[in-house]
């Protein structure tokens, strides 16, 4: 095995142990349950989880996706999230490097990750992942103060006309969750890569949206947090690629 190979498979075994934390945060934050202190148990039964039930993917495979307890079928959530988090960790890695930014980014994918599924069954951004994603701005700045201007209009260059939007409508056409995931994203990408993360996200959602309303019965009132997360995943993975491409039409 080459270090490379060794490295991408501690990065996605570190990824998806992080998702296994990211289910626990999905169901709890909304029932305002600890995420920390409590226990991970069956949500049926309420059976504590012992160490060999909480291996991230393996576990729900061994169970065949059922409690070992009272044999309630677990929701596929489970996996999908622990293996969409260990791929957005490699990815991020592999595109942008080995370095502490790619770190900050992989924290980032967790908590859109989260924010998303949350704001998809409540139609609400928990307000402590926005700071959590805030604070990985401020981080950014810290270690790249010399393009510090670049994070202050990306603090408020998307996020100031989404608020602005936000109190015309009167809080109906976008919601303040929506608003202040735009700021704090903006400050840790900054206005080149936040611009069109937030194009990405209206383009996909005026596509997904109707077509999931269409398929599934999906409600009217558009969840945009999930969309505008996919915009920001996009814009970290291809952005700086997207640009330099579009750039070179005018050299």
């Amino acid at each position: 095995m080459t270090p490379q190979l060794i490295l991408t498979i501690l990065i996605f075994t570190y990824g998806i142990t992080i998702g296994s934390f990211l289910n626990v945060c999905i169901y709890r934050i909304p029932l305002e349950e600890n995420i920390v202190k409590t226990r991970s148990h069956c949500m049926n039964c309420g059976y504590q989880l012992k160490w060999y039930d909480l291996i991230p993917v393996l576990s729900y495979c061994m169970l065949r996706g059922r409690c070992r307890k009272c044999k309630t079928k677990l929701s596929p959530q489970y996996p999908i999230v622990e293996l969409t988090n260990g791929l957005f960790y490699v990815l991020i890695f592999t595109i942008n490097g080995f370095h502490l930014q790619s770190v900050l980014y992989c924290l980032l994918a967790s908590a859109l990750l989260t924010l998303s599924i949350i704001d998809l069954r409540t139609y609400e951004i928990p307000f402590g992942i926005n700071v959590f994603i805030f604070v990985l701005g401020i981080i950014q700045v810290g270690i790249d103060p010399s393009h510090w201007f670049d994070y202050i209009i990306g603090f408020i260059s998307v996020s100031g006309f989404l608020y602005l939007l936000f109190k015309v409508s009167k809080e109906r056409a976008i919601g303040g969750g929506d608003v202040k995931l735009m700021a704090a994203a903006g400050l840790l990408l900054g206005w080149k890569l936040i611009i069109p993360a937030f194009f990405a996200g209206c383009i996909l959602g005026s596509v997904i949206h109707p077509i999931r309303m269409k398929v599934s019965k999906a409600d009217h009132v558009l969840a945009m947090g999930p969309y505008l997360a996919a915009g920001i995943i996009i814009a970290v993975l291809w952005g700086e690629s997207f640009i330099s491409w579009y750039l070179s039409f005018y050299h």
